[in-house]
């Protein structure tokens, strides 16, 4: 098997091509394939080549460099100009906001006020949404984490009650979940996902007057 590789390595060698080239043609280590053809010298302008190669490899790659940081650019740019087009966010605004996101990622039965999501964003909307236009008490408030096995719970325990500025001692016990397809993978919610709990089926029959009315508002003539 060496044998062969070795010659395969010497003929591509001879042809000028680089170390690391004939490395990634033949699946073997560079250092093997610079034992091999330690011997072969490279005329000069197959040297004049790969040196040349070389250069047009770091032209390409500043190129794209250079295209990703000015894609980036104007894609911030229209980020920004999007984002001059709110200048302020009313309590009315605020409360149709909450009412439109638990409409859409909110519990609707059993009588409790749920919402889950793995993204900090939306925690932190939400808890402005309760306490500031459902006017729930603190002590009201309970956390739920669900989360994969294989990443730190008590790390996303204090991630997400610094995130919704629950304690720690209103949270329910974490659900570690297991998930095989998860393993292996890179884990796109480090630190699983966040369930804001609140028991009040009056204020759920609130937020389900305020999502009929939005949809009346919107849709119904």
């Amino acid at each position: 098997m060496k044998l062969s590789e070795r010659k395969k390595a010497i003929f591509l060698r001879g042809k000028g091509c680089s170390i690391k080239e004939i490395a990634r043609a033949l699946n073997v280590s560079k250092s093997s394939v610079s034992l091999w053809v330690k011997e072969i010298g490279l005329t000069q302008s197959q040297k004049l080549d790969l040196s040349m190669r070389g250069q047009r490899r770091e032209i390409i790659e500043k190129r794209r460099v250079t295209r990703i940081k000015n894609e980036l650019i104007k894609r911030r740019s229209i980020i920004e100009s999007a984002k001059r087009d709110i200048s302020n966010i009313t309590e009315k605004e605020l409360l149709r906001t909450g009412s439109l996101l638990y409409w859409a990622e909110g519990g609707k039965t059993k009588g409790i006020v749920r919402f889950s999501n793995g993204d900090p964003r939306l925690i932190e909307i939400m808890m402005v949404f309760f306490r500031k236009i459902c006017l729930v008490p603190e002590l009201k408030f309970r956390g739920y984490i669900h989360i994969h096995p294989h990443l730190d719970s008590r790390t996303a325990e204090r991630y997400w009650s610094n995130i919704s500025g629950i304690p720690l001692s209103q949270f329910y016990k974490t659900y570690n979940k297991p998930n095989k397809s998860s393993q292996n993978k890179r884990d796109s919610l480090p630190h699983g996902t966040f369930d804001i709990y609140i028991c009040d089926s009056n204020l759920l029959l609130r937020i389900t007057g305020w999502i009929e009315k939005i949809y009346e508002l919107i849709v119904v003539k």
